[in-house]
């Protein structure tokens, strides 16, 4: 099949998608208000709250949202094939993703900014609020890791890559001062000089892995996870506007701008799909993923069609920075459809490979070894290595085969094949600069929720401006992430990923029911209640088949005791949600 066909029947659907449903949503289920105060605005503190321009505020979203989850999901998802993603991908994005984006953003502005566990309390009831706090923090982990992990995996022992991601921090801080203090609100000025120093630091990067300190860029895994859980402690203690805001929201023209580019290539090109439309794998037994297409996909995929980890965005930074409510559903419901064009590309660009070589890049030498002789014959994988000027080869987790095949895409047109090289790293940049963005909001939403938490035992934690709370409360979601990823890998980290962030999901769509009952827009909650419906049932299948079905490594009881953990907090909070609905209904009848 021509990728063509799917980039421009994927355009299409999601257009008339914002157009048509994304309407009726605005008309009938949130109700806008455009003369009513932001928590931005009344509650401005220049450090977290802090009115600013919608169109950071966007880039700062969909940057945060838009992490390792719609780029490394679709790619993993892969191996059943181009079409199961395809579909769960348009249709998740538009029926739930969507929906479930733009309806926790407006809760929380309606509730000052207030994260998930409070609007949960307010909304439900207390017993809710507080399973829904011990589950996110839980959740919140899980999910830094398995996205810091990508990071890991990508840029060990890679000094252009650690380089060029690298060089992106002190140039956020850089331009946050120059937006802040030198040329104040002058966004088109420091938008050309951000992007420009960015380029310029992938231009330097071969420079600097030939030099004579190319050794002090070079780092194994264990050194890479504690750099990166460092930044992520610093990243939720300094104020939003010095690092967060500024490098999300250079990291989204980066992103967007990629992504245009590759479906430029994909028209230039017309690449062909090498991978089957299914493949045998949907019946379970993967190289990459073990189960069965449903309910393994779902979870997969992840954040290309619908993300529980969205929901702390959508009340955490998002509504805090956000200037009027009218700007809450273009980047709600908005910024959910560009992510799921950009899952698409990554899907493209995966299967754009041919089966073999895609498996022996996201497989271990170990695990491809064992594999059916058809698929265990590489066709272009010494070229591809060797174009891009590294072994590629058994590097699982999906970032570096999204990056061979971006590459692979763009060398096929004239005269561009001598800038693989530059491409590929390009492309690892690219894909860390994002799961970065994620990783630098989610420690953030992590040290909030700590916070709310420990006020009620130490009343001086629950203050947001109180150091010694932001530092303890900080350090420890950093520490926590940090350790799972030392210690863990791609086949024990992203089982447990997927289905923890899909019932995080399940929860956020029951806390968007109860808003819509209680706030008169009980005949709307179809909207929300189907898609709960579905990931409850696909989830919590998938969450016990990891434990019965021994698909996490033996010996790995931490993180089948999350799992199991989760998954009875999450059945409790259903059901006192389910109570929660029938006195709310029964009362306004």
């Amino acid at each position: 099949m021509n990728a063509i066909n799917l980039v421009i029947g994927a355009a299409l659907f999601l257009v008339l998608a914002y157009r048509f449903y994304g309407a009726f949503l605005k008309a009938k289920a949130i109700t806008i208000d455009e003369s009513r105060l932001t928590p931005a605005v009344r509650l401005n503190d220049n450090r977290d709250y802090v009115p600013t321009n919608k169109w950071i505020v966007l880039g700062h979203h969909f940057a945060a949202i838009a992490g390792a989850g719609p780029l490394i999901g679709p790619v993993l998802a892969a191996q059943f094939g181009y079409l199961p993603g395809t579909l769960w991908i348009l249709i998740g994005a538009v029926a739930a993703g969507a929906v479930h984006d733009v309806i926790i953003l407006f809760a929380s502005v309606r509730h000052d900014g207030l994260s998930l566990a409070e609007i949960a309390k307010r909304e439900i009831g207390p017993f809710s609020g507080v399973i829904t706090s011990f589950a996110i923090i839980l959740i919140l982990i899980v999910a830094m890791a398995g996205l810091a992990l990508a990071v890991v995996n990508a840029l060990y022992n890679s000094p252009w890559g650690t380089f060029t991601v690298g060089i992106t921090i002190p140039i956020a801080i850089f331009i946050g001062i120059y937006i802040r203090y030198l040329r104040p609100n002058k966004i088109g000025e420091a938008t050309v000089l951000g992007v420009a120093l960015v380029i310029l630091g992938v231009v330097l990067g071969p420079f600097i892995q030939n030099s004579s300190f190319a050794h002090y860029l070079t780092f194994n895994r264990e050194q890479l996870t504690i750099l990166l859980a460092s930044y992520g402690f610093l990243a939720a203690i300094l104020p939003v506007w010095l690092l967060l805001a500024p490098r999300d929201y250079l990291s989204t023209y980066m992103k967007i701008g990629t992504i245009l580019i590759i479906a430029l290539g994909v028209i230039i090109v017309h690449p062909m799909i090498q991978m089957p439309a299914v493949t045998d794998f949907v019946h379970g037994h993967g190289p990459i993923i073990h189960g069965k297409v449903w309910p393994f996909m779902f979870i997969t995929i992840a954040c290309g069609a619908i993300s529980g980890f969205h929901s702390l965005i959508g009340s955490g930074t998002t509504p805090k920075m956000i200037t009027n409510e009218k700007d809450i559903f273009p980047i709600g419901f908005g910024g959910m459809l560009i992510e799921s064009f950009v899952s698409l590309m990554a899907l493209i660009a995966a299967t754009h490979l041919y089966p073999s070589d895609y498996y022996a890049i996201n497989t271990t030498p170990e695990v491809f070894s064992k594999l059916d002789h058809s698929i265990r014959t590489v066709k272009e994988l010494p070229a591809l290595s060797q174009m891009v000027g590294e072994n590629v080869a058994g590097r699982p987790g999906g970032a570096v085969s999204l990056a061979v095949g971006m590459t692979s895409i763009f060398s096929k047109i004239p005269f561009f094949k001598f800038l693989a090289s530059y491409w590929y790293h390009f492309a690892i940049m690219f894909e860390a600069l994002f799961i970065l963005t994620t990783i630098d909001a989610g420690t953030r939403v992590g040290r909030y929720i700590l916070q709310e938490m420990g006020g009620h035992f130490y009343k001086p934690l629950k203050n947001i401006h109180w150091w010694p709370g932001v530092i303890l409360t900080g350090g420890f979601i950093s520490f926590a992430w940090g350790f799972l990823v030392y210690g863990g890998s791609v086949s024990t980290i992203w089982p447990l990923f997927g289905t923890a962030n899909q019932l995080l999901a399940t929860m956020a769509l029951a806390i968007g029911t109860s808003f819509l009952i209680r706030h008169g827009k009980a005949k709307y909650i179809w909207v929300t209640l189907i898609p709960l419906i579905f990931l409850a049932v696909t989830t919590i299948t998938a969450g016990i088949e990891n434990i019965t079905d021994d698909y996490y490594p033996k010996g790995m009881y931490l993180l089948t005791g999350i799992s199991c953990f989760i998954i009875m907090m999450v059945l409790a909070m259903l059901i006192d949600s389910a109570i929660r609905w029938k006195i709310m209904l029964s009362e306004k009848s």
